[in-house]
């Protein structure tokens, strides 16, 4: 018997996108989130661990710099 593993996803149910295309609950753009299933494991993983993080980084980043302006 063969059972399914579950797939990787930082999808948190907040399924709204921002004015610069990204997702408010995950930060993938639409195109991401539509070709979520075509990825493959490791894909899924290298946008998880990498890329996602290096975007959640520059609003944090773009975020303080506002406040610090106001």
């Amino acid at each position: 018997m063969t059972t399914a593993s579950p797939v990787l996803t930082p999808c948190i149910g907040v399924c709204t996108l921002d004015p610069a295309g990204y997702c408010d609950g995950c930060l993938r753009t639409g195109n991401e989130i539509a070709g979520w299933l075509s990825m493959s494991d490791e894909q899924r993983l290298h946008m998880m661990d990498v890329v996602l993080p290096a975007r959640e980084l520059r609003q944090v980043e773009a975020t303080s710099k506002q406040d610090f302006r106001a």
